[in-house]
C-alpha cells in the first residue's frame, strides 16, 4: 500500500495542475449567465425542431415500441424480428451490455414525453423502483426480477405550472426531492414508501401533487430551480442554480432542513461563487485532517470546481475555486469513493461544442481531481471517450462510472486505476450501450447534440441499470459478464 500511495504521489505531482479562473472570462460569460442562457437556448432550438418532427412528442409513441430482451452479438442489440420490424430505432450498438426492457414514455404515463433526469430507490425488503422525470411530472415503475419495468404510476408537476425539459430527482432516505426549471415549481417532497402499497394489477395510480406531498418549498423569487441534491447523513437537502441569480443566494448552494420533511425549512445558503450548477455534498472523511467530520459540498460552478465547508449553514465557508484548461461549462461530477475521499471526477457539457481544450476533437473528456489536500484541489489528468458526442451526468457505483453521454448512450468506465495512475491513462470503457441510433451513420459515431441519454441509475443490487432518455423513455440494461 505504501509502494502504491508513493507511485500515486508521484504521478499527481507530475501531471498536477491548479489553474485559477479565468477573470475576464468568468466577468464576461459566467457571473452575468451569459453562457447558461447560450447553452440553454441552444438546447431549446434542438428540443424544439425535434418537438416539431414528433421526436420528443410521447403522443408519436408507435415509433417506439416496447421491447423486449435482446442480447448484445457482434456489436448489436436488435430486440425485434427484423421481418416485423425494418425500423433502425430498435437496432441499439452496444458492446458487454444487453438490454433487458424498454417502455417509452408514453407507456410510462407521461401526455408531453421529453425525459430527464432519473434515480433509483430500494425498500427495505430488497424491491427496487425507478424514478423516471418527464416534462410533466415523474413515473415510478418496479424493476422485476427479469429486468422488466412494471409502471405503478406517476407524481405530476405542481399544479398550474407548464411542463418542463428540466426535471431533477435525487433521494433523501425514503423520499424523493423533485426541483424543476419552470417558475413557479418550487421543491417537492415525496414519500415513496406510497409505492409499495401499490396492486399494479389494479391499474397506474396519479398521486395528487396538491394532497399526496409529503412537503413543499417554494421560497424563492421565481420558484425555479436547475438541481437538487441531499445527503441523508446530515438530513439535508440542497437546491442549486435557483434563479433569478441576482437574488439574495446568488443562485449557490440554498440549504433545506429535512429533519422534518413534512415542514422544510431554509437556514441559510452558500453565495460567495455564485451560481451552482450540481453538486454532491458529504461528510468528510478524506485525509485533510482538518476538515474531518465536516459537511462538504463539491460544487460544479460552470467555469471551476468549487469546494464548500457548510457545516455551519448560517456561515458556510469556501475552501477552494479551481478551475482547468479548456473550462467551458463545469456540468457535474462525482466523489471515487465517499469513505476515502481523495479523487473525484467532472465533466464539462460545452467544451465539445465550442471545441476547447483536450475537447477539440469533439469527444468527451472526464477530468480527474486529486482533492487529498480540499484547499489546493489539482487536475491531474482525464480520460478521452472513444465517440463523438457530449459528455452529460456521471455517477460512481464501486469502482465504475456510468456516464449518460447523450446521443452515444451509456458508457461504463472502469477507474478502479486513478488511484495509482491519476493521469487517466489506465481508465478504460468496459461497457456501452447507445440508446441513439439516428447518429450511427455519422463520421466518428456520434454527433454534439442534445439528445438521447440524460441519466442513469446504477445503484440497484441486481445489476440493473436504469437509462432515461430525452426522446424515447426508459431502458432496463445489465451487463453480460458480471463486473468484478
Amino acid at each position: 500500500m505504501k509502494y502504491a500511495a508513493a507511485i500515486a504521489a508521484l504521478a499527481a505531482a507530475a501531471f498536477a495542475k491548479e489553474i485559477p479562473k479565468d477573470p475576464e472570462r468568468a466577468a464576461e460569460l459566467y457571473d452575468s449567465g451569459v453562457m447558461h442562457e447560450r447553452i440553454m437556448a441552444d438546447k431549446n432550438a434542438q428540443w424544439d425542431l425535434q418537438d416539431q418532427m414528433g421526436v420528443l412528442n410521447s403522443l408519436a409513441g408507435p415509433q417506439f415500441p416496447e421491447l423486449p430482451f435482446a442480447q448484445c452479438k457482434n456489436g448489436l442489440a436488435a430486440p425485434l424480428d427484423p421481418f416485423q420490424s425494418n425500423n433502425a430505432s430498435t437496432k441499439f450498438r452496444c458492446n458487454n451490455i444487453n438490454l433487458h426492457h424498454f417502455l417509452s414514455h408514453t407507456d410510462l404515463g407521461s401526455a408531453v414525453g421529453k425525459g430527464s433526469s432519473s434515480w433509483g430507490w430500494v425498500s427495505d425488503d430488497g424491491r427496487e423502483f425507478a424514478i423516471i422525470a418527464q416534462g410533466d411530472g415523474a413515473a415510478f415503475a418496479e424493476i422485476t426480477t427479469a429486468g422488466k419495468l412494471r409502471y405503478l404510476g406517476r407524481l405530476p408537476q405542481t399544479t398550474g405550472v407548464a411542463p418542463s425539459q428540466w426535471r431533477e430527482i435525487r433521494t433523501f432516505k425514503h423520499y424523493i426531492v423533485v426541483g424543476s426549471e419552470e417558475p413557479g415549481h418550487g421543491v417537492q417532497i415525496f414519500d415513496l414508501k406510497k409505492l409499495l402499497t401499490i396492486d399494479y394489477k389494479k391499474g397506474p395510480v396519479t398521486f395528487s401533487p396538491d394532497t399526496d406531498l409529503t412537503g413543499y418549498w417554494n421560497d424563492l423569487p421565481l420558484g425555479r430551480v436547475h438541481n437538487v441534491l441531499a445527503n441523508s447523513d446530515s438530513n439535508f437537502a440542497y437546491v442549486v442554480g435557483a434563479q433569478p441569480r441576482n437574488s439574495s443566494c446568488l443562485s449557490g448552494l440554498i440549504f433545506l432542513d429535512l429533519t422534518d420533511p413534512s415542514n422544510p425549512k431554509n437556514p441559510g445558503c452558500a453565495r460567495d461563487d455564485g451560481y451552482v450548477h450540481d453538486a454532491q455534498c458529504v461528510i468528510y472523511k478524506g485525509p485533510h485532517k482538518k476538515y474531518l467530520g465536516r459537511e462538504i459540498c463539491y460544487g460544479y460552478n460552470e467555469d471551476s470546481i468549487t469546494i464548500y465547508d457548510v457545516t455551519d449553514k448560517q456561515f458556510p465557508e469556501t475552501i477552494s475555486i479551481t478551475s482547468y484548461e479548456g473550462a467551458t461549462y463545469t456540468h457535474q461530477g462525482w466523489l471515487l469513493d465517499v469513505n476515502n475521499q481523495e479523487w473525484l471526477i467532472s465533466d464539462d457539457e460545452y467544451d465539445e461544442v465550442e471545441g476547447r481544450g483536450v475537447a477539440s476533437n469533439g469527444r468527451p473528456v472526464t477530468f480527474i481531481w486529486d482533492i487529498r489536500d480540499l484547499e489546493h484541489p489539482k487536475q491531474t489528468g482525464y480520460y478521452q471517450g472513444p465517440r463523438k458526442n457530449i459528455d452529460h451526468n456521471q455517477y460512481i457505483f464501486g469502482k465504475y462510472s456510468y456516464q449518460s453521454q447523450y446521443t452515444a448512450g451509456l458508457s461504463i468506465l472502469d477507474i478502479s486505476s486513478i488511484p495509482t495512475d491519476p493521469t487517466g491513462r489506465g481508465v478504460r470503457e468496459v461497457g456501452w450501450f447507445d440508446t441513439y441510433p439516428e447518429d450511427d451513420h455519422l463520421e466518428g459515431g456520434g454527433e454534439l447534440k442534445f439528445s438521447g441519454s440524460w441519466s442513469n441509475y446504477a445503484g440497484y443490487p441486481s445489476g440493473f441499470i436504469l437509462i432515461n432518455t430525452m426522446d424515447r423513455g426508459a431502458f432496463v440494461v445489465k451487463t453480460q459478464k458480471p463486473l468484478p
